[in-house]
């Protein structure tokens, strides 16, 4: 038998050194190398598989099973591939297991035998959500059980449709060095799940957890092995969830899933426009309407500011939504570019409804709630407003503009601030401005006059 040796591994690449470090020479990261004893690297048997021309592969096994979930079903792009192996991440607390059991019920209700594998809750506690969410069927299965090698036993033997863990950090094989959640036991736990799926062509879902800089937890060769990265998020104080796809190798990552989560599990929310702008207090100053493009999706929200006077010697920036660095940019091009100074106050910035902001088209919207606190002029009603700001106070186009308006047209806005060259979309009235002063100018004309 081979003798083994102490290794120290990186948590977050999963790189390895003779000897311990304060810095992982990989990745930079401080802090994240891990003592474990190295094992003889094992032998895996070829699959027998020999080259053949790729139009006679046949395609029928790529061809995905609906979840049952419109919202999941649009992120994944139809659905689950039979032999694919998902990683759903997301805080605690945000949904993740409900969705994986939502999910797991209505396929096992369309006639998929379903196993559901419970690392850190006991089969009565699944049992329990499982009847406050309505999914009680009998192609369900749940083993309460964290022992890796009995798992894949019990799966070879049922040889499941779909397989799901919950969580893979819970998981351990005592063949593997370390303790459950070490870097060796998640990735070489994953490696063997992997390998069971693509043998058995079994349909596995692994939830995992994030870290608190919200990336997954364990190596990065963890979302390199698995088909499918989705995650789950959301503002703990508010119900809305969003699910998205960091990678699929089955379709694009460019849609979003929104869901509300409820007191009998997650409920599809199929127009989020309308949700978002459900309480907007019309006229009222520092609210503005914006379009805003969520991966291929246009969504319509309310971004709002307020803007009050201090004497203390540093003014309070916070931003909810929004990301700081961007408010802090439209603040500066704001006083240089029109005058509009906030030196001697706090700004408060956020997004209402709990969806998070991060693309630049939301700027212009933003310096526009932003003048509106300030000059405490209120933006009509009717009027949307996008567009980029450059640091010279230019307005810059945005992607899709006409999927946008399309968008708000649809909630019964007549007019939209957009920068020139915006194509037109009918019913819309366009009003385009080429910089920062000249939209300010145009809002809020009895202000600037």
């Amino acid at each position: 038998m081979a003798k083994t040796r102490t290794i120290h591994r990186c948590s977050a690449c999963g790189a390895t050194a003779p000897q311990w470090v304060g810095r992982c020479a990989e990745c930079g990261e401080w802090g994240t190398l891990v003592e474990e004893r190295d094992r003889p690297v094992a032998v895996i048997p070829s699959t027998g598989a020999k080259p053949v021309p790729i139009a006679d592969v046949d395609p029928v096994g790529a061809t995905a099973r609906s979840t049952g979930i419109s919202e999941l079903d649009r992120v994944l792009g139809g659905g689950f591939v039979a032999g694919s192996v998902t990683l759903l991440g997301g805080e605690p607390g945000m949904g993740k297991s409900t969705l994986m059991l939502q999910a797991l019920g209505l396929m096992s209700d369309a006639g998929a035998t379903c196993l559901l594998v419970t690392g850190e809750e006991s089969a009565e506690q699944v049992r329990m959500r499982a009847e406050r969410v309505g999914v009680l069927s009998p192609n369900l299965l749940v083993l309460a059980e964290t022992n890796l090698p009995t798992i894949l036993t019990h799966a070879d033997e049922l040889r499941p449709q779909v397989l799901a863990i919950d969580s893979i950090q819970t998981m351990h094989d005592p063949e593997l060095p370390g303790v459950p959640g070490s870097v060796s036991q998640v990735r070489d736990g994953a490696h063997e799940i992997v390998r069971f799926a693509k043998a058995n062509g079994v349909t596995t879902i692994l939830v995992g957890h994030v870290t608190k800089e919200g990336a997954l937890a364990g190596p990065r060769v963890l979302e390199h092995l698995v088909d499918t990265v989705l995650a789950f998020d959301g503002d703990r104080h508010h119900a809305l969830r969003m699910l998205h796809a960091l990678k699929h190798r089955f379709g694009g990552t460019q849609e979003l899933g929104l869901f509300d989560m409820t007191s009998d599990g997650l409920a599809e929310v199929p127009d989020p426009s309308a949700l978002f702008l459900a309480d907007r207090l019309a006229e009222a100053p520092g609210s503005v309407v914006a379009p805003i493009l969520e991966g291929a999706r246009p969504l319509v929200v309310e971004v709002q500011a307020l803007v009050t006077p201090t004497s203390a010697p540093m003014p309070r920036r916070a931003a909810q939504g929004l990301d700081n660095g961007r408010l802090a940019m439209v603040l500066a091009v704001l006083e240089q570019r029109t005058g509009i100074s906030t030196a001697q106050c706090d700004v408060y910035a956020s997004v209402a409804g709990g969806v998070r902001v991060a693309e630049a088209g939301g700027d212009l919207a933003l310096a526009c709630a932003i003048s509106s606190a300030r000059l405490g002029e209120a933006v009509p009603s009717d009027i949307v407003i996008m567009g980029e700001i450059g640091l010279a106070g230019e307005i810059r186009s945005v992607p899709q503009a006409a999927r946008r308006l399309a968008e708000v047209g649809r909630l019964g806005f007549a007019r939209a601030v957009v920068p020139t060259g915006t194509p037109a979309v009918d019913g819309i009235t366009l009003v385009p401005v080429a910089t920062l002063a000249e939209a300010i100018v145009r809002l809020f004309p009895a202000s600037c006059a």
